[in-house]
């Protein structure tokens, strides 16, 4: 189990500081899918990676954190909120 996995895990059951330890972990990474999200968007988009990634992080960690099986299950769930807010910009 990798140190996403466990802490995944520790936010699962309650860990308030759990999710202030992921952070450092995932956010390279989901700056790189962000940047791969947003160059299929239209140009001119107003999102940047940066501003994609802390919304994205605000919805899978909000008040109530959903249950990632793991870490790969985790990313997929942050590629498909991404999918989402760009949807939802997009929306006049």
């Amino acid at each position: 189990m990798n140190d996403v996995t466990r802490i995944l895990n520790a936010i699962e059951q309650g860990d308030t500081g759990a999710a202030e330890a992921l952070l450092p972990l995932v956010y390279e990474e989901l700056r790189i899918l962000a940047r791969q999200k947003l160059i299929q968007e239209r140009p001119g988009h107003t999102l940047q990676p940066t501003a994609l990634v802390h919304e994205v992080y605000l919805r899978l960690l909000g008040p109530e954190p959903a249950n990632w099986k793991n870490r790969a299950h985790f990313f997929y769930a942050a590629a498909e909120a991404m999918r989402r807010i760009l949807i939802d910009n997009a929306r006049p």
